[in-house]
């Protein structure tokens, strides 16, 4: 394990990791940041290998149980490197950071990677905006046991740090892909996955349909929801019954709210 500890802000090295910030960085590295004890935890034993490790111990909840993970890195072979307060704020993005940061390689695979078994379970997001709600639904995903997400057509990439965060580092322990819209329909439908589009245009609640085979749902843009060529595609197009004055949910709440409805069907079955 390396000695350096690095205190000023204005750090060569440091300077890198801000701009790993942007997704034409990240694009061009292949890599993409990592931040906080439990999500690096989950990553950690999820398989993964960081490349780098920052940390700083004036900001470590506990510095004595926590500089364990530390060692846990470093016997991985990857760099750790301690960082002064001051040059670990400069470095962190996120709030009230706790003294991790690591640098790892970005997730990118098309669907073309993915293993789809007999009984697959997919979410399927298409064009959605926000990381947050894609962080969130891969919180969901993990949860549920599903097989895969895939982003089709997506605003954002699976290495957006504020994606990262609120997916509590699930993004490494999830199958994810990224692909067009039309490769991801194609894929579907060569290894025999029902596609499943929810939409507020349908009478069909999403409790009628079954859920027990292999199957993607799909959820699309809050603004203007699935696309024609997906709806098209869909063996079923479900909606979720809404008794207030708005008139849809947030989608990583849809997607929540059927995925657990085809984990329920299958545990029925089961």
């Amino acid at each position: 394990m390396t000695e350096l500890i690095i205190t000023s802000p204005a750090n060569a090295r440091l300077k890198a990791l801000v701009a790993l910030r942007r997704r034409r960085a990240r694009e061009q590295a292949g890599h993409t940041l990592l931040e906080g004890f439990e999500e690096l935890t989950l990553a950690l034993d999820a398989g993964l290998v960081p490349r780098s490790l920052y940390w700083c111990p004036e900001l470590m909840a506990d510095p004595a149980g926590q500089r364990g993970l530390v060692d846990r890195v470093a016997a991985l072979g990857a760099e750790t490197l301690q960082l002064g307060r001051a040059a670990f704020e400069k470095v962190a993005y996120r709030e009230g950071p706790d003294g991790f940061l690591a640098v790892v390689d970005s997730v990118a695979r098309t669907c073309r990677e993915l293993d789809a078994g007999p009984t697959a379970l997919a979410l399927l997001c298409q064009g959605v905006e926000k990381p947050g709600n894609l962080g969130a639904m891969l919180r969901t995903a993990d949860a549920a046991g599903a097989d895969a997400v895939i982003a089709a057509d997506p605003i954002t990439d699976w290495g957006n740090p504020n994606l990262v965060r609120a997916s509590k580092g699930t993004v490494f322990s999830v199958p994810v892909a990224t692909d067009t819209t039309a490769a991801t329909l194609a894929w579907l439908e060569s290894h025999g996955i029902a596609l499943v589009a929810t939409t507020p245009d349908s009478d069909l609640d999403y409790t009628k349909v079954d859920y027990t085979g292999p199957v993607a749902i799909a959820v699309g843009a809050e603004k203007h929801g699935l696309t024609a060529e997906v709806l098209a595609a869909a063996a079923h197009k479900v909606r979720i019954p809404m008794v207030g004055k708005a008139n849809s949910l947030n989608v990583a709440t849809s997607a929540a709210v059927v995925v657990y409805e085809a984990v329920r069907q299958r545990r029925a079955r089961a």
